[in-house]
């Protein structure tokens, strides 16, 4: 048992005395010049706060979520009102394609006929409610809502990506009128 325990620890010194030490510099680069140190260890900041792919997924899936953890506010929250929009547009078109196939089973009276003697008044001809003509716009218009709801988590998701990829690529753009037109100008923070 002591035996056990002694290898389990000399291997374990031999395991942390092999890894390596995070300020550790690697040997002098160059031959018979000034000794350039290269550093072993990782940058840390050229690293984003989130990775790429999940950056992606978690904007897939609630669109502007990744851009938050980004820091790009202006393109979360353009994400995010495209996506309460689009649902908010995409139910109101449900209601307006359930009342139009509602309308199916109702009719309108075309004209009336009194009886003078009992008083009472009977419809002479029906015809069907205008909203039936209309049920394949109206699905039309869900289905239009429901690919904007797609289209939005799968550019929302692309974005994220993108921006997690570039996240320490720090540019300016700006289009400034001019007496021609507008001119494009960028600036690239080094």
């Amino acid at each position: 048992m002591a035996r056990a325990r002694r290898a389990c620890c000399a291997t374990l010194v031999f395991l942390l005395a092999a890894a390596p030490v995070l300020a550790q510099r690697t040997q002098p680069v160059g031959i018979g010049r000034t000794p350039i140190l290269a550093d072993t260890i990782a940058d840390t900041l050229k690293h984003p706060p989130i990775a790429p792919r999940r950056a992606m997924i978690y904007s897939m899936l609630l669109p502007g979520f990744a851009q938050s953890r980004l820091n790009r506010p202006t393109s979360s929250i353009l994400f995010a009102v495209a996506e309460v929009l689009s649902i908010g547009m995409a139910r109101k078109a449900a209601l307006d394609l359930r009342e139009a196939r509602a309308a199916r089973k109702d009719s309108i009276p075309t004209g009336f006929t009194a009886d003078t003697v009992t008083g009472v008044i009977t419809p002479t001809g029906y015809t069907q409610n205008r909203l039936v003509a209309r049920i394949g716009a109206r699905r039309t218009h869900y289905e239009d809502w429901i690919a904007a709801l797609i289209f939005n988590h799968i550019i929302s998701g692309a974005d994220a990506y993108v921006a997690a990829n570039l996240w320490d690529f720090k540019a300016n753009v700006a289009v400034t009128p001019t007496p021609n037109g507008a001119a494009i100008g960028a600036s690239l923070a080094f």
